[in-house]
């Protein structure tokens, strides 16, 4: 028999975070499964804002924009419901790049895909504190920035899933953690629940002059945003410090490149080193990760929240309310139990 499965197309290039007007929900038959893919149906998808830059028509991203008429790419969690390779058995849990879709046919070496640990209390920590946010925040904090003990840390999307489970990896390496935020509700949520020593509200304090408070300066940024508060770090960091920029939310939805940052000399006034680095660079280095990532979370010490809506059709409104800072935490859409 038939399945028919439902997915979302790019049609356009979106304008900000009108989405419904750039992405359409299309349904159609599923074809026979060629030799070597994997049919994975999704139980959960991810919404990450790094995707934003996919839909654009950039051609000077860190990779290559989604053509007009193809599938939304985006991480997903589920079953194998059917395979052509033998390391997939059917009723596996997988994690892998798939589509914004009920069904994702993949080829396991150019997704990504493995097979995941479906016997921990939540699954959806695949997506969360065991899975590829943890493993930005992990290099970017450890090995990137190079965080030491008694250092400050400065986080920026601080209350974003990336972002929360950075501050919580400088912590458990012993560095006085910075946080910024939006609004009350996140800043509360930094302190109180993740041990963040001070957290800014970029909505009602000027970041710069708050900064300008920490003593000694800043040691190392892990940068979400890019953009303004990218400036209102640089002249804050202490000298020999290291800025570690893994998103550029401030500039995802932009057609064209963005200028350089105003305090760039900064750079060379406090002989500061930055680098920018890619998680999918990293994916092979999954494994290696886990044991650490794990044994944080199952001691209490590395905790994500779930803002998590519900339905294929209710993507589109999930993915403007992450990339309008309306979440605390990993924002993700489940699609069936």
């Amino acid at each position: 028999m038939a399945i028919s499965n439902r997915f979302w197309r790019l049609d356009a290039h979106p304008v900000g975070t009108d989405f419904a007007s750039a992405l359409s929900l299309q349904q159609e038959e599923l074809a026979p499964l060629g030799e070597g893919q994997v049919r994975v149906r999704a139980q959960w998808l991810s919404l990450d804002a790094g995707t934003r830059m996919w839909m654009n028509g950039r051609t000077d991203g860190y990779q290559p924009p989604l053509p007009l008429g193809a599938r939304m790419v985006g991480l997903v969690l589920g079953r194998v419901a059917e395979s052509r390779d033998a390391a997939f058995p059917v009723g596996a849990l997988v994690r892998g790049f798939g589509t914004w879709a009920d069904y994702s046919d993949m080829v396991p070496a150019l997704s990504g895909l493995e097979i995941v640990d479906d016997s921990i209390p939540d699954v959806r920590e695949h997506f969360g504190a065991l899975g590829m946010n943890a493993w930005t925040a992990l290099v970017g904090v450890q090995e990137v920035a190079k965080v030491q003990p008694g250092e400050v840390l400065v986080v920026s999307a601080a209350a974003g899933a990336t972002g929360s489970l950075a501050c919580q990896v400088g912590h458990n390496l012993g560095a006085r953690v910075v946080g910024i935020a939006g609004g009350a509700e996140k800043c509360r949520y930094l302190t109180e629940e993740l041990g963040v020593e001070r957290a800014i509200d970029y909505r009602s304090e000027d970041v710069a002059a708050a900064l300008a408070q920490v003593e000694g300066g800043i040691n190392a940024y892990f940068d979400n945003v890019g953009g303004p508060i990218l400036d209102a770090v640089l002249p804050n960091m202490a000298h020999y410090g290291r800025v570690a920029i893994c998103g550029l939310v401030s500039a995802y939805d932009n057609d064209r490149a963005s200028p350089g940052p105003a305090q760039f000399e900064q750079v060379l006034m406090r002989r500061l080193r930055i680098e920018g680095f890619f998680i999918p660079d990293f994916l092979h280095r999954g494994a290696e990760f886990l044991p650490q990532l794990r044994a944080w979370h199952d001691a209490g010490k590395l905790t994500v929240r779930f803002d998590e809506g519900q339905g294929l059709d209710n993507v589109l409104s999930a993915y403007a309310h992450m990339l309008s800072g309306g979440n605390i935490g990993k924002v993700l859409v489940k699609l069936f139990d």
